[in-house]
């Protein structure tokens, strides 16, 4: 038996589309994610991260073959949600309720909840129990909706920018406690943020979208070793160019070069290398050439 069939992914997609009128936010794009991995869905304003994410949710019509945890989303998205958390951009909780009768509320309406965990993760954060959430800053209504979801026991959890009208601190808190707390390896995390360089060391597995097109899917360890930046010397600028690099530029003065899957001993021939963050490996794969 393979571990294929053990594990089944998490969620199959072939030929996943969606149009809004004239305009397709999603082009047909096949992918899988399997069990206990955290997947970074990386893409630009517009490039169909939010429409992905409501297709796996069951919350918008699309066409094409989905399955996620076996589940068809548009027909079984009541099964589906037992086993699903998420949490939107903007928090949306009930204004008349006071935090701690959220967490009554949703006690009785999830027996997968576990109030104590909710209840320790609000303890690090400055939250009242007794105030009203209308009565809450932006940044405390965000802390109340992720100490929920959090402690929900499921299976898949998908965060679209889910720290966005946090500060620093709390947001390296939640991503630490997301591994320390949360995730292991029999549940899959989706993350969407447009603050990479903060999410990029708890990925194991990264998408980029662009204009609804799958443009990279990759392991994360492979990734990094795949792209090098190279400030090349002078001199050297046209044997750099005939390596066909991704994407060129200045900086300081020095023409700079980003190559996908050339040997590093290569590269090291023409000047200075550096291995790329998931941040500029985005930006460099997003405005070059590609390869």
């Amino acid at each position: 038996m393979t571990d294929t069939q053990i594990n089944p992914p998490v969620i199959e997609a072939v030929g996943l589309s969606k149009s809004f009128g004239g305009f397709r936010a999603l082009k047909s794009v096949d992918f899988t994610m399997p069990l206990g991995r955290i997947v970074g869905v990386i893409g630009a304003n517009g490039a169909g991260k939010t429409t992905m994410l409501n297709a796996i949710l069951g919350l918008t019509s699309y066409e094409g073959e989905l399955k996620v945890l076996g589940h068809n989303p548009s027909t079984e998205r009541d099964a589906l949600m037992k086993d699903v958390c998420f949490i939107a951009d903007v928090a949306t909780l009930p204004k008349w309720m006071k935090v701690s009768e959220v967490l009554d509320y949703v006690e009785d309406v999830h027996p997968r909840f576990d109030r104590a965990k909710a209840l320790d993760f609000l303890s690090r954060t400055s939250v009242p129990l007794d105030k009203k959430v209308r009565a809450l800053s932006k940044g405390m209504t965000v802390q109340v909706h992720l100490a929920v979801v959090m402690s929900i026991d499921a299976k898949l959890l998908v965060l679209d920018e889910p720290t966005l009208g946090l500060d620093i601190i709390f947001r390296k808190r939640f991503y630490q406690s997301l591994l320390e707390e949360y995730f292991d390896e029999d549940r899959t995390v989706i993350i969407t943020t447009h603050q990479v360089e903060e999410v990029e060391h708890i990925l194991t597995d990264v998408m980029f979208l662009r204009d609804g097109d799958i443009v990279l899917e990759a392991d994360m360890d492979d990734l990094t070793q795949q792209f090098i930046e190279v400030m090349v010397e002078k001199g050297k600028e046209e044997e750099a160019l005939a390596l066909k690099p991704i994407s060129h530029g200045t900086t300081f003065g020095k023409s700079t070069c980003v190559f996908k899957n050339i040997d590093r001993e290569t590269l090291a021939k023409l000047g200075e290398t550096r291995r790329l963050g998931l941040a500029d490996i985005f930006v460099a794969t997003m405005t070059g050439d590609g390869q």
